[in-house]
């Protein structure tokens, strides 16, 4: 991944806690930054605007070195847009002109024009309002537009729904949806949300006191047995497919993944468009033998890969299709179950989804 990456390399001693966080990240989509309270997500993400500087430190975008043992580049020469918790906006500019701030003096190639920022966003209706006349959830629409306008090649977000109630992140989160689909720019998104995680990211790095303890692609990190987010109660896994049908009459898509398809609830599908499904290790049960006559639509031949314990109950890694080379599945079965059916790495059965979210409708 290194050839046009973003790379990180970072590590310091502040009192008790030491950051020694290392990784790559993909110069397209979105990569999370994920990890409970106190795992130096923020910090990671001041270093590389460059608002802290790290006692050792090499941060690299692309081809460009902003900071290595000889060097270090001030965040106001750093082309990124930066959006905090809070929005932060100019209490003396109406949301027209906080976003025409973050325009003025930008240099670069623009990634949207003013008309277009404010119709991703949803803002035309507020543009002559006051900042303080706006919802949490819309102050930070703005706030995301004006980052934008910055003309940034790096877009860097810090747990921006955190300070939002449940109603005004779930207003936000299709707008955020919309960014990731529609703008070609990289963007770091620091979050302890593992559900806004599962919405928006296409790479996730795991932090953990410190310490990046794994990065990658989403669904690897989600279902690699040697790492957490396996294990977590509400354990899932992330799987990019494309719309191969769609059922207007019952309101079903048929979406194509490596290995197998899933017929899911959708509205509204184009066959070719690419979506996203979000799989419950909980939603999923395992058969010996394809059972028959069932109201469960989406039963696949799957095979074990792996499995770890988990109190009384097994979480099972599961690979798609019969050689199980096809996309990784979650099972959560009992320890009974998984005795008394004999189930073991290497094993070809069937997979029962009892659900399956499509995402990004």
């Amino acid at each position: 991944m290194s050839e046009g990456a973003i790379i990180a390399r970072l590590r310091e001693t502040r009192g008790a806690f030491t950051l020694d966080a290392a990784f790559e990240a993909p110069r397209r989509g979105v990569t999370a930054i994920f990890g409970p309270s106190g795992s130096g997500k923020t910090t990671v993400l001041r270093c590389i605007a460059g608002l802290h500087r790290a006692a050792e430190g090499y941060v690299k975008i692309a081809d460009e070195v902003w900071q290595d043992e000889h060097r270090f580049r001030p965040a106001h020469q750093r082309p990124i847009g930066y959006v905090f918790q809070e929005a932060s906006l100019f209490s003396h500019l109406d949301v027209r002109g906080n976003l025409l701030f973050g325009a003025s003096g930008a240099s670069g190639e623009a990634l949207l024009s003013f008309a277009q920022a404010v119709d991703l966003l949803g803002l035309e209706k507020f543009l002559d309002r006051a900042p303080h006349s706006l919802s949490g959830g819309e102050r930070q629409r703005v706030a995301i537009g004006r980052a934008l306008l910055s003309r940034p090649r790096l877009l860097l977000m810090d747990e921006p729904l955190s300070a939002l109630d449940r109603a005004a992140r779930e207003e936000i989160l299709p707008f955020l949806e919309q960014l990731h689909e529609r703008v070609s720019l990289p963007i770091l998104y620091v979050t302890h949300d593992m559900g806004e995680v599962e919405r928006l990211a296409d790479h996730i790095v795991l932090m953990e006191k410190g310490r990046v303890i794994g990065a990658g692609p989403l669904a690897e990190i989600q279902s690699d047995p040697n790492l957490p987010l396996m294990g977590a109660r509400d354990a899932a896994v992330s799987l990019e497919g494309e719309v191969v049908a769609h059922d207007a009459a019952y309101g079903l898509a048929t979406l194509a993944v490596a290995g197998g398809s899933f017929t899911v609830p959708a509205r509204s599908a184009l066959v070719g468009e690419r979506r996203r499904l979000r799989i419950l290790a909980g939603d999923v049960s395992l058969a010996l033998s394809a059972p028959a006559d069932s109201t469960i639509v989406n039963i696949l031949p799957a095979r074990i890969l792996d499995a770890r314990a988990n109190g009384d109950q097994m979480t099972v890694l599961l690979g798609l299709g019969a050689d199980g080379a096809g996309a990784h599945l979650l099972a959560r079965v009992t320890r009974r179950s998984w005795n008394q059916l004999s189930l073991a790495p290497g094993l070809a059965l069937h997979a029962q989804v009892k659900g399956a979210a499509l995402e990004r409708l």
